[in-house]
């Protein structure tokens, strides 16, 4: 089997490596990747998604899978394009992936749906976002589109509110588009994964992630710090409600909207007083929750993907790890604000019972893997416990050092202990 992976950070890194280690041997190929991704997965020559789908029909690429949520969205859509020429692909076609790509598109779906969500306002302009906010504090902003995972802000008062809306606004940080002002829920924050097959769904490990760049769920808000996965961070009348209340009206209602759908669906929610409400969509695997899932996943997930971007939802060639998996992040001096490039890595060399996946690094002329992004490595370890997770997983990441070295040392404890 002939798989392309698309993107190029520790998500991707993540993929790779559990699609290599699918029984059948699949010869791997990733765009645009990266020097760690190259370890195991061959370049393609493509300077974009014409040029990228043109090399997987005239190479007999078998699957595509999407990892990158921008390439869903951009010109055509991944997945439309890869539908045009024949070639299965392990993601939503453009107009399901507006799910991620635009929040409102989204709100308005699961309104629609009657699926439990905060109440929100879309706003134009940075005066009707005020208007909209009417004092109440705290609020969530939310800007419209894409932003890498940074385009949300949990705002305590006026000053962090005004912050936010001068970067959407006035400085265009992320691009025109509106904001959604949104009522702030309260409880534990759950991420769920689902491999959805037209009107078919499978539910992966649950995972939580740490958002803030600080200890103590403190400093602005990240990409993500590191997660945390288990069957076992849920109830199972807690997963019940989910699957109830959101996953099989979530799968309804693709389907009686005509929105096609083959591939990984994630669900941000939130386990209010009153029961899970969902917080977003992303048309694909959380990063980093998926490095901390992945190592969870038993069987051919080549095979499962392949069956899947083909219509057919093959639960029997998958199963899930019981136990726990912790992931930490290591981050590049000034992130998230910033991020320092250059700065030689040392310790890769250790080895032991852990993961590690690389997602904003480099070779340098040297040789040496050096930092090259925000979030730099992401270190996993699994274990039966989730302390003994914890222990293995911090204790690897004391092996790994760079200047400027940045991480969080409660992850898999804060919000258990």
């Amino acid at each position: 089997m002939r798989i392309l992976v698309v993107g190029k950070g520790g998500r991707e890194h993540a993929l790779v490596r559990a699609l290599a280690e699918s029984p059948g041997n699949p010869e791997l190929f990733c765009f645009p990747g990266s020097d760690a991704i190259f370890e195991i997965a061959k370049p393609i020559p493509a300077d974009g998604l014409e040029s990228l789908v043109a090399w997987m029909k005239s190479n007999a690429i078998d699957l595509c899978v999407a990892g990158e949520e921008s390439y869903l969205v951009k010109g055509e859509g991944l997945a439309n394009l890869c539908e045009l020429h024949g070639i299965p692909c392990w993601g939503p076609p453009k107009q399901s992936a507006q799910l991620e790509a635009s929040k409102e598109f989204a709100k308005q779906f699961l309104v629609r749906n009657g699926i439990p969500t905060a109440r929100a306002t879309a706003t134009d302009t940075l005066a009707e976002a005020v208007a909209a906010i009417a004092g109440e504090y705290p609020t969530v902003l939310k800007f419209d589109g894409l932003a890498a995972g940074k385009g949300v802000a949990v705002c305590p008062d006026e000053a962090s509110a005004m912050a936010f809306l001068d970067e959407v606004f006035t400085q265009r940080r992320f691009g025109s588009g509106r904001v959604l002002v949104e009522q702030c829920l309260t409880g534990p924050e759950v991420s769920v994964f689902a491999a959805i097959v037209d009107d078919q769904y499978l539910i992966f490990t649950p995972a939580r992630d740490y958002k803030r760049a600080l200890d103590g769920d403190l400093g602005p808000n990240t990409g993500g710090m590191g997660a945390v996965a288990s069957r076992q961070l849920v109830s199972l009348e807690m997963l019940e409600q989910i699957e109830k209340k959101i996953v099989q009206p979530t799968v309804a209602g693709l389907g009686s909207e005509g929105l096609p759908y083959r591939g990984f669906l994630y669900f941000g929610l939130m386990l209010t007083p009153t029961g899970p409400q969902i917080i977003e969509y992303n048309c694909r695997f959380g990063d980093p929750e998926c490095q901390a899932v992945m190592p969870l996943v038993k069987g051919d997930l080549a095979a499962f993907c392949l069956a899947g971007a083909k219509g057919d939802l093959r639960g029997d060639l998958i199963s899930f790890d019981d136990g726990w998996s912790v992931c930490v992040i290591l981050a590049s001096a000034g992130y998230p604000e910033t991020s320092r490039n250059g700065d030689v890595i040392t310790g890769l060399e250790n080895t032991g019972d852990f993961r590690v996946y690389h997602a904003g690094t480099r070779k340098n002329p040297q040789g040496n893997w050096e930092t090259n992004g925000g979030r730099v490595l992401a270190v996993v370890a699994g274990a039966a416990t989730r302390q003994d997770a914890v222990t293995q997983a911090h204790a690897a990441t004391d092996l790994i050092d760079f200047p400027g070295l940045q991480r969080r040392r409660d992850v898999g404890i804060l919000n258990f202990d």
